[in-house]
Parts: structure tokens; sequence; C-alpha cells
């Protein structure tokens, strides 16, 4: 069975692998619960809406909020990875992004503006892992589109673990579990950055995720050369590479890799991959490939 909705500025399409009427059934249930997931996820880390619970935590410094788990767990992997790269990936870049006008709710159009937001960093945001706690030195945007749907992708993933085979796919960001319908690893299509429509690469994937970054879905029109991702230490936006593609044991991981690499640049970012031990496909704006990790 295949079902598919519209979350998170992406088209989220689940396909289950049934064996029988009764198997059909029970996965109806669970795909909407997997559907579900992503609808409480996008409410609680979406920043292109005043009334999601990170905009509205994002309203409240020098005090400590409490936080759901579903805005507290990718908030802290993200933390991690800017201690990693030491602020190369920053969860703190929402009103750079702002800014630039990646601020557009995808579905009303509607522009949000903070204007009481300012400029800060990952050491700004502070996390009480025993109070599950947020706590801001400072009036922050915090951007999470880096890791919210890789969360998101997991937790659906849990929903479905019990069948044979399953995949979802949130707008070419993918986790595939056990077999295809044949019994096969599932065959993955990695987006031809520069031929829409077009893939460039296929991969075969049995209980692991892949994730692609690239400068070619969101260009600014006004600014040659800009785009969605921009690193927060230039406040530029990296070209050395059109595309990244980083595969994990989860989502959220490949999610976020595929973005650090992406910022990091092809020999920084391959560093990195090959000392966490991922696999990737870096793809330069001429289109020459590195494959990494025996991708």
């Amino acid at each position: 069975m295949i079902k598919a909705k519209l979350y998170m500025d992406t088209v989220v399409k689940i396909q289950v692998v049934t064996k029988n009427p009764e198997e059909r059934s029970a996965a109806g249930v669970r795909v909407d619960r997997a559907f579900q997931v992503f609808h409480r996820v996008e409410q609680a880390c979406s920043r292109f809406t005043p009334e999601s619970e990170v905009m509205k935590a994002c309203q409240t410094v020098g005090k400590p909020v409490k936080i759901s788990p579903f805005l507290f767990e990718p908030l802290k992997f993200a933390l991690n990875a800017a201690e990693l790269t030491s602020g190369e990936f920053d969860p703190a870049i929402g009103k750079l992004l702002e800014e630039h006008g990646y601020n557009r709710h995808y579905l009303t159009q509607e522009t949000i503006y903070t204007p009481l937001a300012e400029h800060g960093d990952f050491r700004d945001i502070v996390l009480d892992e025993h109070l599950q706690t947020l706590y801001l030195k400072k009036p922050l945007i915090i951007d999470l589109g880096a890791v919210a749907k890789g969360f998101a992708i997991d937790l659906a993933a849990n929903e479905l673990r019990k069948f044979a085979g399953f995949i979802i796919n949130a707008g070419g960001d993918v986790y595939a579990g056990g077999s295809d319908e044949n019994g096969q690893p599932w065959e993955i299509g990695i987006q031809h950055p520069k031929k829409k429509g077009r893939v460039i690469e296929t991969v075969n994937l049995s209980d692991e995720a892949i994730c692609t970054s690239g400068s070619y879905e969101r260009m600014n029109k006004e600014i040659p050369g800009m785009h969605h991702m921009i690193s927060p230490r230039t406040k530029e936006s990296p070209n050395d590479l059109i595309s990244s593609s980083v595969i994990a044991p989860f989502a959220m991981m490949a999610d976020a890799f595929s973005t650090i690499t992406f910022l990091l640049g092809r020999e920084k970012g391959r560093e990195l991959l090959e000392s966490m031990n991922l696999k990737g496909l870096l793809i330069k704006n001429d289109l020459q490939i590195d494959r990494l990790g025996g991708f």
C-alpha cells in the first residue's frame, strides 16, 4: 500500500509491503500514525508559523521554558552537531535566514518576521536534560530545518517496523526498512542537481536512511550565488558543492550530516564523513562526483 500527504514543505510518501488483507488493514492504521508523527514534529519545530512550539519558546528569554520531546530531542541533536563542528552548523541561524527571505510558510505563503530577534550562536541556547527545559540567553530564532524532517522520518519508521518492508520518502529524504515487494533491498534514486526529475545515481538500502542537501532547490532570485544554506561563520552560501547525500543508520543523522557536509565543502566534508564512518556522495558544480565509504 502507498499513501502520500503534505507536511513540512514537502510531499511525504509512505509505502508498506503487506502479504494479506489482515496486514494491509494493520498497515493502514500504522501509516496514519506515522503521518501523525510528521504533524506533531511540524507543530513543534517549524519556524514558519508563530504558533509552533519552537517559535513560542523563542519569545521567552532569560527564563527556562518546559518543552516537549518533539522539540527537545531534535534541538539536542542539533546542538551536539554544532559543538562537533565548532559552530559551522548552528541551529541559532534563524535570524540570518529570515533576513535573506527564507521565512515564508509553504501553505499560507505568509511571511514571518520577528523584529526582536537577534543574531547569536548555539552557545546562547541551553538545554536541561533533567527538567526538559530550554533557556535562551538572548532573543533568537531557532532553525531546525536540517534535523526536524529526519527526526520525523525516524519516529514514523518506528511505527512501521513490524512490517517486512517499508519506505518513507519525505521530498527525497528517505528511510528504507527491510526489503521491497520482491524481497530485495530498496533501490533509491538521488536527484540530478541540474536536471529536474532525473536521477544522477542510485543506491540499494535496507534499514538505513539517505538524505540529500543541495543548493539547486531554493536559490535566492535577488542575490547571485545565495541559497537557503548559509554558513553561520561567513554569512554567505557555500558553493563548493551543488549536492551532498549521506547514508546513515537513522534519518536525523543523515539529514544533519548532509547539511554539515555541504556547509564544510568537499575537502572538510570528506574528512568529517570518513571520520564518522559514513557513506556519502558529494557532487561539485561541474558534476564531478566523490563517492565515500563504499557508496
